[in-house]
């Protein structure tokens, strides 16, 4: 396989997995908590990493463009440990993962003032959708451990 079939798969994993996220959360209401949003931003990088790769010659700076895909998956499959720790109780949480910005923003009055709107907080300790057992958190690690693999492939493929 060439490398720049290898940059397309892990970078389009990336974008598969952001996209999966987005659906997840506009077409079935399963909306991100903070570090939800957190692995999101990786795969991004990931997406623009890969057409960065594919854009420039494989020489001087693209030659490190994949090494970076792979940072940014393993960022993300880091991230996703930890949720899925979170999630499990194997540690704690993040103070944000208990309360929405929104809440602390407001003053004492206007938390008592049932007609200031605040939205409830995603808990992040709290698992929305398991599939297999696995959280999305964990399924994100898991996958984006693969994309890691498939990022050190194209990085290591001579041209």
């Amino acid at each position: 396989m060439t490398r720049s079939m290898l940059i397309v798969i892990a970078a389009g994993g990336s974008a598969l997995l952001l996209a999966g996220a987005l659906v997840s959360q506009y077409g079935f209401g399963l909306y991100p908590c903070v570090l939800c949003l957190w692995q999101r931003w990786p795969h991004l990088a990931a997406v623009l990493i890969g057409a960065l790769a594919l854009a420039l010659p494989r020489g001087g700076a693209g030659r490190l463009l994949p090494w970076l895909g792979a940072l940014a998956a393993l960022a993300t499959a880091g991230i996703g440990l930890f949720h899925t720790g979170v999630e499990r109780g194997w540690w704690k949480g993040l103070e944000s993962c208990s309360g929405g910005p929104g809440v602390t923003a407001l003053s004492p009055q206007a938390l008592l003032d049932p007609t200031v709107p605040v939205a409830a907080p995603v808990r992040c300790d709290e698992v929305a959708f398991e599939f297999l057992t696995l959280s999305m958190a964990s399924w994100n690690m898991i996958l984006s451990l693969a994309l890691v693999a498939v990022w050190v492939a194209a990085a290591r493929r001579r041209a």
